[in-house]
């Protein structure tokens, strides 16, 4: 008689629904440095996000805690997008590393939460759709948490054997401690040296720093990334601050492209070698 078989793993469930808000319970928080830390919320069994590569989600607070809410100028609960940093398939979790920022509406309010309490999530709202091997070469331009679609998209990209696209990550911080996921960076250029090069540029560089310091200029582009003329087969994603963005890509105009602009469309690239987060 021929031994049971274990019977086939049952198919993860998407927690999300791109509809409608649900909520999710926060697990604990993570301080991740002096202004960052790590929320992981709590998914049902039997469910992850299954997001699309580098997809956001919509956070607001949930109605329980509709009181004490930010609210925006037409006294609304404020919504932000965010990206997830764990898996898509991670099972019974999601973890976002957020920025605090001290002036802002939503992330003070956050960094309030205690394990137990909600947040409201819907998603996925696809972003820029991957498929391996559709560019020979891809520049990632990013500014403080900016990192975190870009992560994604590494982390998706280098973990198929069958896609050998090309990435130069130019990741721009303040300081050294603002550089987040920097182990994890380091690690996967560590596994994969032929596919991905790290530009780190600091504009308050410490006395060991050796690379870029300042701004990320027209001439780091120009030096670093794969030049317009290679055509459909390179790609620019960019993503951080408004201001940076503008200086290199144009202003976004919501959550549309808005017109090409800054350094890059003065080095040559076209609107569909770029993409804003």
């Amino acid at each position: 008689m021929a031994p049971l078989q274990p019977p086939p793993p049952t198919p993860l469930a998407p927690a999300l629904d791109p509809d409608e808000f649900r909520e999710f319970e926060l697990l604990r928080t993570v301080p991740y440095n002096h202004n960052t830390a790590k929320y992981v919320f709590r998914l049902p069994e039997g469910h992850a996000t299954l997001l699309p590569v580098a997809a956001c989600v919509l956070l607001k607070p949930a109605e329980e805690d509709e009181a004490r809410a930010p609210k925006d100028n037409k006294g609304k609960p404020v919504v932000r997008p965010y990206t997830p940093i764990s898996p898509s398939e991670k099972e019974g979790e999601v973890d976002f590393l957020i920025k605090k920022y001290d002036t802002g509406l939503f992330t003070p309010y956050l960094s309030t939460l205690q394990p137990g309490q909600k947040i409201a999530i819907k998603g996925p709202l696809p972003k820029h759709a991957w498929s391996a091997n559709a560019f020979a070469s891809v520049g990632l331009i990013a500014g403080g948490s900016g990192i975190t679609p870009m992560y994604q998209l590494l982390t998706h990209s280098l973990s198929l054997p069958e896609d050998r696209t090309r990435f130069t990550l130019l990741f721009a911080n303040v300081t050294a401690r603002d550089i987040l996921l920097k182990d994890e960076l380091d690690r996967l250029q560590k596994e994969h040296p032929d596919r991905l090069k790290l530009v780190y540029i600091l504009d308050k560089p410490d006395p060991a720093f050796t690379g870029p310091t300042g701004y990320v200029t027209k001439e780091l582009l120009k030096e670093h990334l794969a030049g317009p003329e290679l055509g459909e087969k390179v790609k620019v994603f960019v993503c951080g601050p408004p201001g940076q963005v503008s200086a290199l890509a144009g202003k976004k105009q919501g959550m549309k492209q808005g017109a090409l602009g800054g350094a890059l469309k003065e080095l040559g690239y076209s609107e569909d070698q770029v993409f804003k987060f």
